[in-house]
């Protein structure tokens, strides 16, 4: 199976859920994640899957355009921006959208912004246990 992840800076949500759903497949899953626009990873998703045991720290922030001719099981958007600009995916068995808050958006003091990142990667996990439990190939764990 191979699952493509977007959000529109391909910084932190897509980012983190490529990291759990890598993860969580137990190595049975293709898994990749880019954006519309750009930013460059996000150093609080870092922090919030590193609690978790998952390192991100040598993803890059990718440009969707690499990832358009090819053919993918699922294309699951993670922002209502990326929804509504991302292009049909030839062959894509299904697409999904999930809509996920950009925890990059919050202010505060570092506490609060990490503490919104822990949000959002537990709101991506649950999201992709299910997804996990639903459409998973045979032998891969979704707990």
């Amino acid at each position: 199976m191979r699952v493509l992840f977007v959000c529109t800076g391909n910084s932190a949500r897509s980012q983190m859920a490529e990291g759990l759903l890598r993860h969580l497949g137990g190595g049975r899953i293709e898994v990749y994640s880019a954006g519309t626009e750009p930013r460059g990873l996000n150093p609080y998703a870092v922090r919030a899957m590193a609690e978790r045991g998952i390192d991100i720290s040598h993803h890059t922030s990718k440009s969707l355009e690499p990832f358009l001719g090819q053919r993918f099981d699922w294309v699951i958007t993670v922002c209502d921006r990326a929804k509504q600009s991302c292009p049909t995916f030839t062959g894509a068995a299904g697409r999904i959208h999930w809509s996920v808050g950009d925890p990059a958006e919050v202010q505060g003091s570092d506490e609060q912004v990490l503490s919104a990142f822990r949000a959002v990667r537990d709101d991506l996990e649950a999201r992709i246990r299910t997804f996990l439990s639903q459409r998973a190939p045979a032998g891969t764990p979704s707990s």
